[in-house]
């Protein structure tokens, strides 16, 4: 009689995908009886209902909440569709996307941090889904996943010759839905001259950045054409107003702005905020660039990532998902402390600990209080400071083209 041996791997991959799916279907249980509103996906329902009906998107005040429209008017078009499903199967059709594309991110992640085995996908994602960026992700019904993917999607590639007619895709249509992703091309582009300066070749990097800003200037303008009002609005006008997205001191927002307005108990941090914000993307950047030209895409592309949080208007916490590609960046590097740390730390909702809601108690916040509404963006500059001190030194490393 003949045997035939099952290798561990295929028969570890079907627990690992089992727990998966069970962690996930308590999730959906546990979001059902929060009795999530997913109001996020409510706004970009009428969003593409206002395209439809040839509205005004930027006067638009959707849901009991009057949330307005606060996105390029390209992201609009795409959101065109959704207002052809009623309510309850739109939020269902979410929720299954956003939980299939939460695996698309880990396993992108894992790519990106140079791990293969299928397993740990389902392993990750299955608790993945319960740190709060990812939970209040899929609780509004919000995009972040997809716009991470597709950032990764395009960084992780590695066609042949470099290049190819796909290269800068995902960046340019990230960016044209959401502006946040902008630094990634602004990142390429910097890697490009700055390796050009070094007499090296900045060519696939400065090619890379130009196949995401063609992207982006080609949906940019699809738009404008079909929404010529709108699209003169944004650019013009509403991409910077900054206070509409929602008050700045908001515990929710854990970029620069928003934690230098409760520390400051003011609204507007105003020129402080820009002066900061600007000191910090030099110094991410540098980083980011610093770990591309050394081979460290893994810490190049996650450090680009926290910088444009930091730096960004308002990063509320369900942008921060980018703490799953973090954590796994900081276990696979021998950094056991640091990755347990910031998991723990994404997994804990501090930011819900403190005062919020209504007469805008943040700006009231002191001690602890404080603390606990800065540990998003805490992390993301001991990430910056980590990544800096982790790099090799100038001398005699090799360097990896993209």
């Amino acid at each position: 009689m003949t045997v035939i041996a099952i290798p561990a791997a295929c028969r570890r991959t079907p627990v690992a995908l089992g727990v998966c799916l069970l962690s996930f279907t308590a999730f959906w249980a546990a979001q059902r009886a929060a009795h999530v509103s997913m109001i996020d996906l409510m706004v970009y329902r009428a969003e593409g209902a206002a395209v439809r009906a040839g509205g005004d998107l930027y006067a638009l005040r959707a849901t009991a909440a009057h949330l307005p429209t606060t996105y390029p008017p390209f992201a609009a078009l795409l959101f065109t569709p959704l207002s052809l499903l009623e309510t309850a199967p739109l939020r269902a059709l979410a929720t299954v996307g956003n939980l299939a594309l939460l695996v698309v991110f880990v396993r992108l992640s894992l790519k990106l941090v140079g791990h293969a085995r299928v397993e740990t996908t389902w392993w990750v994602a299955a608790a993945a889904v319960w740190c709060e960026p990812v939970w209040t992700t899929l609780r509004y019904g919000q995009i972040n996943l997809l716009l991470a993917v597709l950032v990764l999607w395009d960084l992780t590639r590695r066609p042949a010759g470099g290049y190819d007619r796909w290269t800068g895709m995902g960046l340019g249509l990230a960016t044209a839905v959401k502006l946040t992703p902008a630094l990634f091309p602004v990142f390429l582009l910097a890697t490009g001259l700055a390796a050009r300066l070094e007499g090296g070749r900045g060519g696939p990097w400065l090619r890379h950045a130009r196949g995401a800003a063609v992207t982006f200037a080609g949906a940019t303008l699809l738009a404008s054409a079909v929404l010529p009002y709108d699209s003169w609005r944004f650019w013009t006008d509403m991409v910077f107003r900054a206070s509409r997205v929602g008050h700045a001191e908001d515990t929710a927002n854990q970029a620069l702005r928003g934690l230098l307005a409760r520390f400051l108990h003011t609204p507007d941090p105003g020129v402080l905020w820009a002066a900061c914000a600007a000191l910090v993307a030099v110094l991410g950047l540098a980083v980011a660039v610093r770990a591309e030209l050394r081979g460290r895409r893994a810490w190049a592309v996650c450090a680009c990532a926290v910088t444009a949080l930091l730096i960004s208007p308002v990063s509320w916490t369900h942008h921060w998902v980018w703490c799953v590609p973090l954590v796994l960046l900081l276990w696979t590097r021998g950094r056991r402390g640091a990755a347990l740390g910031t998991l723990l730390l994404f997994c804990s909702y501090a930011p819900w600990w403190v005062p919020h809601g209504t007469g805008r108690p943040e700006l009231h916040l002191t001690g602890a209080e404080l603390t606990l509404s800065a540990v998003y963006a805490g992390a993301g500059a001991l990430f910056l400071a980590l990544a800096r001190t982790s790099l090799p030194r100038a001398g005699g490393e090799v360097r990896v083209r993209p």
